[in-house]
Parts: C-alpha cells; sequence; structure tokens
C-alpha cells in the first residue's frame, strides 16, 4: 500500500510538472542565442582575467624563492 502512495505521489508531481512547464515564457531562438553568447563570451572573460592573474603570483613566486 506504501508503494502505491509514493507511486500516486510521484505521477502528481509529474502532473503538476507538466503544469507549470504550461506557464512558462520560453525564449525565442534569438534570445537564446544571444544569451549563450554572452555566457560564453564572460565565461572566456573570467578565464583570461584568473590565468592572468595565475601566471602574475606564480612568476612573483619563483622570483621570491
Amino acid at each position: 500500500m506504501d508503494n502505491f502512495y509514493n507511486m500516486s505521489r510521484f505521477i502528481k508531481y509529474l502532473k503538476d510538472i507538466k503544469g507549470e512547464m504550461r506557464h512558462v515564457k520560453w525564449p525565442s531562438v534569438k534570445q537564446a542565442s544571444i544569451y549563450s553568447t554572452l555566457v560564453i563570451g564572460v565565461s572566456a572573460l573570467v578565464a583570461l582575467f584568473i590565468a592572468a592573474f595565475d601566471y602574475v603570483f606564480t612568476n612573483l613566486l619563483n622570483l621570491t624563492i
């Protein structure tokens, strides 16, 4: 009986998800591509920033040792 209760709760959960997904305003293809490009660009800039600091601090440590 407990297993049936868990299964019915799971099915209700999936139905609730399906209902909520109807309310979601999905981005257009243009918006999704712009946002994806923006995220990739910002990620690349952050990676370069961290790499530059790593390079500088590594060289500073090598000078002091």
